[in-house]
């Protein structure tokens, strides 16, 4: 029994996680490997994430599985990455349906590999009728292109005369988002160190409590996500109004 998980109101959880899984690389580094030995090593902090998360019963994680600007780094590095993710999802995929949680995908799936967009489908579609949970994975996916996408898809629609300009609000654009049928992110943690965004859920996070940790993903336990839930807890949430207004609510 965790000492730490015993410390969770199930009163006061954030319905969405967010994490930015960094730091596969220099864990590799630090024992002489390869980058790539980082990579394969990281699949039992993804297990202990979404095992986590699963057993406090927060409804909604999404990984940072691969960013769009990931396709930059070195061929071999990639497709390591991408093989990697189709074995994940062969070993994985029975394991995420018998605990009653649904995968999304979101990201410009047209670049990925046939075989990878084939196996990621193949688990949505053998999941999408779980209720207990949504894994959300975040591939080829880049913020910046979600929103500018969702931009021309509202102006196309308003020039065919399906949106009236005054009518675009916060709500209407968040429809056009890869995220509309999920709420927006509580809890943003990001591992290995660094304190940046790095292009992830950018208009999703806009009142998220933001955790950066000292510790690379490889190394990532089930008790360092009760921690983060912990302090999120004990963080007063405002949404831009005083603690006092919060307090009468």
């Amino acid at each position: 029994m965790s000492l730490i998980k015993d410390k969770i109101d199930p009163d006061h959880l954030p319905k969405h996680v967010a994490i930015i899984m960094d730091g596969n690389g220099r864990w590799a580094k630090s024992r002489g490997e390869q980058r790539t030995f980082g990579h394969k090593n990281a699949i039992d902090a993804v297990r202990n994430a979404i095992n986590a998360c699963n057993e406090v019963h927060i409804p909604y994680l999404t990984l940072y599985t691969f960013s769009s600007e990931n396709w930059n780094r070195p061929a071999e590095e990639v497709n390591t990455l991408m093989n990697l993710l189709v074995e994940t999802l062969l070993l994985e995929a029975e394991e995420i349906f018998s605990k009653g949680l649904r995968m999304h995908v979101i990201g410009n799936l047209e670049k990925l590999p046939s075989l990878v967009k084939d196996q990621l489908l193949r688990v949505v579609e053998l999941t999408k009728e779980n209720t207990k949970g949504n894994l959300v994975l975040a591939i080829s996916y880049g913020a910046q292109n979600e929103i500018l996408n969702a931009v021309k898809n509202i102006s196309r629609d308003v020039k065919e005369g399906r949106v009236d300009v005054e009518g675009i609000d916060e709500k209407l654009f968040e429809n056009y988002l890869y995220t509309k049928d999920f709420p927006p992110v509580d809890l943003l943690i990001r591992t290995s160190g660094e304190i940046r965004i790095s292009n992830f859920l950018l208009w999703q996070i806009a009142y998220a409590e933001l955790q950066f940790l000292d510790v690379l993903w490889p190394d990532f336990t089930k008790d360092i996500f009760f921690q983060c839930i912990v302090n999120y807890q004990n963080k007063e949430r405002r949404f831009g109004m005083t603690g006092e207004q919060i307090k009468i609510q």
